[in-house]
């Protein structure tokens, strides 16, 4: 044990003081998404000595004058560094909300917009800003979204904010009057009031766009809940799962010869087939309902059939 006065402890005590401050520094900023301007840090009590440090030892990166980000944080430090705040694609992951494509363009929201490489940018923010994020408000990215990206896209955005009681469905339609925002209703047209899915709310919408008649999580006894119920007589299941453990498949499998035997015919999409080629998936559903409609199947008297008759 060394003497409280010796500069072995001094150093000891000083090491352990800067290693505190430099794990506050990293919580704080992983608190606020990664990236923060200096004049937060040194609101949280943070002073330029301590943030020097930080930057020397790697803890934190200067991304530009004024603006500080942990390694690897780029979005959000991107963001700050170009006076803004994020929104629409960009923003949906902070607020959990679904979406289909990773972001490769950087949407912002600014005051002053200019043009930048690899920024998109969508005006001022109209409504309240996140509490200490730099990102804007729920509201703002999802209106941002509908105008922004493609329907599927901000369709999925929507679902999850509404899905979830994070917007009302009638605050959006109220801000989407008008004719320049046709194309936004047409999206806010086709949320459900449940989704368990992203597969759910986009074959939803090409079932609707195809004008067919769906009943969604119908309940089939001995079967279970089932995602839809085509024209009374098709069962079709989604399932966005990557890998398939057996016991899962054979439930699945069971389900479906449950609902064939009961008279429903059934079929089984899976991620590629709904976000990829949802036009195929709308065809064969089609294909399946002819052949039903002109009697080519004989499930249409499965529940009168009796095997040993």
């Amino acid at each position: 044990m060394c003497c409280p006065h010796s500069r072995e402890c001094s150093s000891r005590r000083r090491s352990r003081r800067q290693h505190a401050v430099l794990v506050d520094i990293n919580d704080y900023m992983m608190r606020h998404g990664g990236a923060a301007r200096a004049l937060q840090l040194k609101r949280a009590g943070f002073s330029r000595t301590m943030v020097s440090q930080a930057v020397g030892l790697g803890v934190l990166v200067k991304v530009r004058r004024g603006v500080y980000g942990l390694p690897g944080q780029g979005v959000m430090a991107t963001a700050l560094a170009a006076g803004g705040r994020l929104t629409c694609l960009s923003a949906a992951p902070l607020y959990g909300l679904w979406t289909l494509n990773s972001v490769t363009t950087v949407h912002v929201c600014r005051s002053h917009p200019s043009k930048a490489a690899g920024l998109k940018d969508h005006g001022r923010p109209r409504h309240p800003k996140h509490a200490w994020l730099p990102v804007v408000g729920l509201a703002d990215v999802l209106l941002h979204a509908l105008h922004c990206l493609p329907g599927p896209d901000a369709l999925v955005m929507v679902q999850s904010a509404v899905g979830s009681g994070s917007i009302s469905l009638d605050f959006l339609f109220a801000k989407c009057q008008g004719r320049r925002n046709g194309k936004a209703r047409s999206v806010l047209d086709l949320v459900i009031p449940r989704a368990d899915s992203v597969l759910e709310v986009l074959a939803n919408a090409q079932f609707a766009k195809a004008g067919l008649r769906v009943q969604r999580h119908v309940f089939i006894p001995g079967v279970g809940e089932v995602d839809f119920l085509v024209e009374e007589c098709l069962v079709v299941e989604t399932d966005g799962s990557t890998h398939f453990e057996p016991r899962s498949v054979k439930r699945d499998q069971r389900r479906n010869n449950r609902s064939v035997v009961d008279g429903y015919l059934v079929l089984r999409y899976y991620y590629d087939d709904v976000v990829h080629s949802p036009e195929a998936m709308v065809a064969e559903v089609q294909a399946v309902l002819k052949l039903w409609q002109s009697g080519q199947f004989r499930g249409n008297s499965v529940r009168n059939f009796d095997p040993f008759a």
